[in-house]
């Protein structure tokens, strides 16, 4: 049973961490990544104006559409990898005399699966974003952040990213 609530938690902090990642390299313009790309400009402060703000828009919204199938793919995956966990400690919470011999193979099974779908997982997530932080999108949204004085919005694997592969 503590195995599995460990097994949860590490799944809910994955779910956690795919979504900061996503938010912290969304950019001026876009709202943590997760709406239409703009919001009202009255209601935060943004340092760029005219054309520049526009490409920033642009540039933003390019990039957090390349990076979604990492976040939907991360939400999916730990989601599901948590319910199933779920699904076991529930279903195997009796005193093991009690539990079939089926269920403890089959959940045996599971982890097995799941542990070796997860370095499946964390591998892809982490090689879909370093290809997007290589793309032309990317640097150039780098280079337009950088003139103003803004280096934490850059094309290296953020900590959010790091967190994702440390936790999965």
């Amino acid at each position: 049973g503590v195995l599995k609530f460990v097994e949860i938690t590490v799944n809910v902090l994955v779910l956690i961490c795919v979504g900061a990642a996503q938010a912290s390299v969304a950019g001026f313009t876009s709202l943590g990544g997760f709406g239409t790309g703009s919001f009202s400009l009255n209601s935060a402060y943004i340092p760029f104006e005219g054309t520049e703000l526009q490409q920033v828009r642009e540039l933003d919204m390019q990039f957090t559409q390349m990076r979604a199938p990492c976040v939907y793919g991360g939400v999916a995956f730990s989601i599901t990898a948590a319910a199933l966990t779920l699904v076991f400690l529930v279903v195997g919470a009796k005193p093991i005399q009690q539990l079939r011999m089926g269920l403890l193979v089959g959940e045996c099974a599971f982890n097995l699966l799941a542990g070796t779908a997860y370095v499946a997982a964390v591998g892809l997530y982490l090689h879909f974003v370093s290809r997007v932080n290589a793309t032309d999108v990317c640097k150039r949204r780098e280079r337009l952040y950088a003139r103003r004085g803004y280096t934490s919005v850059n094309c290296a694997v953020q900590g959010g990213d790091a967190a994702v592969g440390l936790f999965g």
